[in-house]
């Protein structure tokens, strides 16, 4: 699960204001429940019985019969019970490639192998394991790295070991969104912009208030229930994701103890570092809802130097140092599209 990327005049999804419109442009506002949370998703049309929500839900309904954990029969859910004769989809093949690529350019911090620990420790579609010990994580560990998976010329996934388990949330609400934008592509549809549980895609602009799409990034540092955000900025045909561990975290009901939902694939551990959040601006949502979670794992030094070598890639890094001060990351190309 996200931190949430709150939108101002609602609450959850973004910011738009303006003034001029613009008569022959109509503005369609579609929003709902998906991939276990909200989405709200504006595009712009000159005829006003134009309407894809028929085709949002669809796309929400193939990728959760993909890569969706929380479904029982979806592909992915049937591979992590030990089905040997799926053959997988387009869909699972995208991510797993991707997935592929970023655990590698990450060193293995990025690792949606995980899925057993997520599990475990509360954060899955299974029961936890209340008071987890060392030797459960440490035999857990066992069968977690992605390194001990490959997909075969016919599709079917092998795993070294029949219990490892695969968890694609890191970047499954990123892919659905831009599988949501090629079809507004191919249906002509020139400016729009998708929001699901904080992650957002845009293109073009909004003409209808005469402006570049306008974002807010959520603060980290507030309350459970408070709704701040420390930024905003434009978002013209790129795609933005945040993570933090700020908002969603498990209490142990035998221990009291809380658990944030970021895992270290390296430990087997809820996270734990000096990173209070992560926004991540890429050329499309799958890709800066990875890196977003992966740079809430990695050490703080290690994600500055990724973020050097990776010239599509730019972020805002919220942190504290040994003082408990509040310092902030930003790469050049997030610090220009900041509203100052």
């Amino acid at each position: 699960m996200k931190a949430i990327t709150l939108p101002l005049y609602m609450c959850i999804a973004f910011l738009i204001t303006s003034c001029g419109k613009p008569q022959d442009i109509i503005m369609q506002t579609n929003t709902g429940f998906a991939l276990g949370t909200t989405y709200t998703i504006q595009y712009e049309t000159s005829n006003e019985n134009v309407n894809y929500q028929n085709e949002i839900e669809n796309v929400f309904h193939e990728v959760n019969q993909s890569i969706s954990a929380y479904l029982p029969t979806s592909d992915i859910s049937r591979i992590n019970r030990g089905e040997k004769e799926v053959v997988i989809d387009d869909y699972f093949k995208t991510v797993y490639d991707f997935s592929r690529e970023v655990y590698e350019k990450t060193d293995g911090f990025f690792d949606p192998s995980v899925g057993a620990l997520v599990n475990a420790w509360g954060f899955g579609p299974e029961k936890p394991i209340n008071n987890l010990t060392e030797q459960q994580v440490d035999s857990i560990m066992l069968f977690t790295g992605f390194d001990k998976v490959s997909i075969t010329s016919e599709g079917k996934v092998i795993k070294q070991h029949p219990s490892m388990t695969f968890d694609f949330n890191s970047l499954g609400k990123g892919y659905a969104i831009d599988l949501i934008g090629e079809m507004f592509d191919k249906n002509g549809i020139k400016n729009y912009i998708i929001e699901v549980g904080g992650e957002i895609l845009s293109k073009g602009k909004n003409t209808k208030k005469v402006k570049k799409w306008t974002v807010a990034i959520d603060s980290p540092i507030q309350d459970s229930d408070e709704r701040q955000y420390i930024e905003l900025i434009t978002l013209e045909n790129k795609a933005m994701a945040t993570s933090g561990n700020y908002r969603k975290f498990r209490v142990d009901p035998e221990t009291g103890d809380h658990y944030v939902h970021i895992l270290n694939a390296k430990t087997g551990y809820p996270m734990k570092n000096n990173v209070l959040s992560v926004s991540v601006i890429a050329e499309n949502c799958m890709k800066a809802d990875a890196y977003a979670t992966a740079f809430m794992v990695m050490p703080y030094e290690k994600t500055k130097k990724l973020l050097s070598e990776l010239k599509d890639v730019d972020a805002y890094v919220v942190s504290r140092d040994q003082y408990g001060n509040i310092q902030k990351y930003i790469t050049k190309g997030f610090q220009d599209l900041i509203i100052q």
